[in-house]
């Protein structure tokens, strides 16, 4: 058995674009990850991106943090656990 998880987002920033840099040659942006291909780190854990920023989307690196700070939103990665 296999699951798909289907990345897509909707929320707007302040500034009103959400995606600023991510693949922007495409009309929408849709990842599709099959779970049984899921790089699970030691820990079993998965983090994907939610904010638009990380330098290895579609996977999280943290930058949300300082997206956070600078739009004042709480964006956090839709996390997978095993």
């Amino acid at each position: 058995m296999s699951f798909v998880v289907l990345l897509v987002m909707t929320r707007k920033a302040k500034s009103g674009i959400i995606n600023p840099s991510i693949k922007k040659d495409k009309e929408k942006v849709v990842d599709m990850v099959n779970v049984a291909d899921v790089a699970f780190n030691d820990k079993g854990v998965a983090a994907y991106c939610r904010c638009w920023r990380s330098k290895t989307f579609p996977l999280c690196d943290g930058s949300h943090n300082a997206f956070n700070k600078e739009v004042g939103d709480n964006v956090a990665p839709l996390v997978l656990k095993k």
